[in-house]
């Protein structure tokens, strides 16, 4: 008589199999071979997180490299950084969206409205900038409740009310701005010292960056301290701390590089961290889980006891802050405020940035990493185009076949993992 095969308990686990590892379909990652093991499997099933955007991202400095070698030169990486920022601001409003299955079209016409009543307060009324800071953002932040509104109370499809406000907010930016047309923001003002002129110091750069580090290596070692307290089977232990330490080593390498031009930019720095505070509100808190719950399958997040209107509203309310937001600091590195202000396509931009770094247009999948990670390769592709003198004719039609191919890979993954049983 064979026997039934069963799962090791870790070796750190006496008795009976974990909670989790008491089925033997479930891999027991306390190996690297079985570390390896299962993520081929992941990858089998669908779950390819985000390495497609970055294969995707080192053939792209390898092709531009190899034709412009200045392409990987510390001022083009810090100039990619600083353009790249406002945008993902932007995209990373369009990723909470996208995570509840919804659109907004409006963030680029509303980001130029929002930068025009701050250029206005400021300087045509003489406030102050932080004042004006607070009406642009304040503009932004009752457009999305006014949106969120409408689609719960009123059931009006986001992409029809985003595609009103599209028009509406370029009419609204080009009647604030007047006859003048454009408003110049005077390079003395503290938003274009931070924006355009400011970086992060080369000693406190190091150290954000370490701190990065740690802070990825302490969540976890928590996790595994609450997951060993629930009885739940932990990873091979040397994984997190190889994850760290490559971090790490990537991050100070990255940080030296740059700083022998000029450094971080401080606007990518706010981008950074709203990136990570994002991300861990979305996976850490209640109304993350949501966030996702809802995505996923809003009439079963309703039936849970899910608020799923409070969830809507507050989303679109945190997409057109960070709109606005966006619009601001775009205002800060260019340093004026004019009636193209977020009307080239920006909205378009910003959604396939959010898309290219793993939202799913599906809902209930992505991450808020998947905005910075979408921007660097739009922004890279668009300076790479740039410095080998393509038409800007080539320049969107290329934009145009890496979202393609983007929604390609999210619809091939979404049925491999329905076939596998992890949709």
């Amino acid at each position: 008589m064979s026997e039934t095969p069963t799962t090791e308990a870790p070796a750190e686990q006496s008795g009976p199999a974990l909670a989790d590892l008491q089925d033997e379909r479930l891999i027991n990652q306390q190996s690297f071979s079985a570390v390896a093991s299962q993520f081929v499997h992941r990858l089998r099933g669908g779950e390819l997180g985000s390495l497609p955007v970055i294969i995707g991202l080192i053939i792209i400095c390898t092709v531009f490299y190899a034709i412009e070698p200045r392409f990987l030169s510390s001022f083009n990486l810090v100039s990619i950084a600083r353009f790249a920022a406002p945008t993902g601001i932007i995209s990373l409003g369009i990723v909470l969206v996208l995570l509840l299955g919804e659109i907004d079209l409006s963030v680029g016409s509303l980001s130029g409205f929002a930068s025009a009543v701050m250029a206005v307060v400021v300087v045509d009324n003489g406030q102050p900038v932080l004042v004006g800071m607070a009406a642009g953002i304040a503009v932004g932040a009752t457009i999305g409740l006014f949106f969120g509104l409408l689609r719960t109370r009123i059931g009006v499809p986001s992409f029809v009310f985003s595609l009103a406000g599209l028009l509406a907010f370029q009419g609204a930016l080009f009647y604030v701005l007047g006859d003048k047309g454009t408003i110049t923001i005077p390079a003395s003002s503290s938003l274009v010292q931070f924006a355009k002129f400011g970086y992060v110091p080369a000693g406190l750069s190091y150290l954000l960056v370490l701190l990065i580090a740690a802070a990825y290596l302490g969540a976890e070692l928590l996790n595994r301290s609450r997951r060993a307290k629930a009885g739940l089977a932990n990873s091979w232990l040397p994984l997190p701390l190889v994850k760290a330490g490559l971090l790490a080593g990537g991050l100070v390498f990255l940080t030296y590089y740059l700083n022998v031009d000029r450094g971080w930019p401080n606007v990518w720095a706010l981008f950074t961290v709203l990136v990570v505070v994002t991300d861990l509100v979305l996976r850490k808190t209640r109304w993350g889980r949501h966030v996702f719950a809802v995505g996923g399958n809003e009439e079963a997040a309703r039936r849970s006891g899910i608020k799923v209107d409070r969830t809507y509203v507050t989303v679109f309310v945190l997409c057109s802050s960070l709109a606005a937001l966006g619009g601001l600091m775009a205002a800060g590195v260019l340093g004026s405020v004019s009636q193209n202000s977020g009307t080239t396509g920006l909205e378009l931009t910003a959604i396939a940035a959010a898309v290219i770094g793993g939202a799913s247009l599906f809902g209930g999948r992505g991450t808020a990493y998947a905005a910075m990670l979408g921007i660097i390769v739009l922004q890279s592709i668009d300076s790479g185009l740039n410095q080998i003198n393509v038409d800007s004719s080539v320049r969107f039609m290329t934009t145009g076949a890496v979202l393609l191919l983007a929604v390609m890979i999210d619809s091939v993954s979404r049925k491999a993992r329905t076939s596998s049983g992890r949709g």
